[in-house]
């Protein structure tokens, strides 16, 4: 899997949040596999798709090959720069993620940012919704940290913004081999979210975990074993 005695470059892109302390544990399992580059989303400031678009963009590795990984909330994301193929690029990894947005379950989350700001959001809300079964103290104290520092403003700009994406029609211009990471007890983002991206990209490699929305932190074991055989194959 190394290129010249090197680890291959990962580039995160994070859920919600935004904070990128979640991938922790996955980072954990996958120890000195990868090279690892977190991209983290500003706390404060209400941006939409493009504009973290172009955030990520500009953190991307210069003249080195990498591959990118689109949690959740930013897999339209990382569709978007796959389908612009920008030099370097060799994979593209999509976890518990859509291309369009996924109702209904997104529309109730809507409703409530509109509500309730996400430093007081009843935790046993998204706890149920992103953990499930899988729940344990120690993530569900991780998933309440990160939340808790998404401003109002950022986190009802993220919620805008999943509420009217399309990014579909971009799919068919991505080049690169594209893995699936499929939840299969997700609560947040169902199973037609996969299928309508596996009609676009017919070749694209499904991988289902036995986890919650909540994938990566949840089965990071499973996750991680999916990312070195994904890398292995490039």
């Amino acid at each position: 899997m190394r290129r010249n005695g090197c680890a291959p470059i990962l580039v995160l892109l994070p859920g919600m949040d935004g904070t990128g302390s979640l991938f922790l544990p996955l980072i954990d399992q996958l120890g000195l596999t990868f090279d690892i580059r977190v991209v983290r989303y500003p706390a404060t400031e209400a941006l939409g798709y493009e504009a973290l678009e172009r955030l990520v963009i500009s953190s991307l590795p210069k003249g080195e090959a990498f591959m990118l990984l689109g949690e959740s909330f930013s897999g339209p994301i990382a569709i978007s720069i796959a389908a612009a193929q920008p030099p370097g690029l060799t994979g593209l990894i999509l976890c518990s993620t859509f291309a369009v947005s996924p109702r209904p379950a997104i529309t109730a989350l809507w409703r409530l940012a509109k509500t309730v700001s996400p430093r007081r959001a009843p935790i046993a809300v998204l706890d149920y919704l992103l953990l499930g079964r899988y729940s344990s103290k120690a993530l569900c104290s991780a998933l309440a940290s990160a939340v808790s520092q998404l401003s109002p403003a950022a986190f009802s700009a993220r919620m805008r913004a999943i509420h009217t994406v399309n990014v579909l029609p971009k799919l068919k211009s991505i080049s690169t081999p594209v893995l699936y990471l499929q939840a299969t007890e997700d609560r947040l983002v169902p199973s037609s979210s996969c299928a309508l991206i596996q009609r676009e990209l017919p070749a694209i490699r499904v991988v289902s975990v036995a986890a919650p929305h909540c994938l990566l932190q949840a089965a990071p074991v499973e996750a991680a074993l999916a990312l070195r055989t994904y890398a292995e194959q490039l």
